[in-house]
């Protein structure tokens, strides 16, 4: 098991679908795997606050630092298009 195949059967963990053989590998995988221990907590959590629609206050400079930066990507995408148009 990869890192990839960890990722494309997430949902199904999850969701409890995958068959036991699978669900021990996934499980092997993560003992050896840092990263996909953390997306897999880190999913768990964010699963976690939307059932419960919890909402968040971001403090003001973390708050602002985000929406530049999704403004940032968004200019740069729309650059980007305008560019490719003929």
């Amino acid at each position: 098991m990869n890192c990839t195949e960890f990722l494309a059967n997430l949902t199904d963990y999850f969701d409890a679908s995958t068959a036991e053989a699978l669900r021990e590998e996934l499980k092997q995988h993560m003992e050896g795997c840092n990263h996909c221990t953390v997306t897999l907590n880190t999913t768990r959590q964010t699963i976690e606050i939307y059932r419960n629609e919890e909402l968040f206050e971001l403090p003001e400079p973390i708050r602002q630092k985000l929406h530049h930066a999704v403004l940032s990507k968004c200019a740069e995408k729309l650059k980007r298009r305008k560019a490719a148009q003929p």
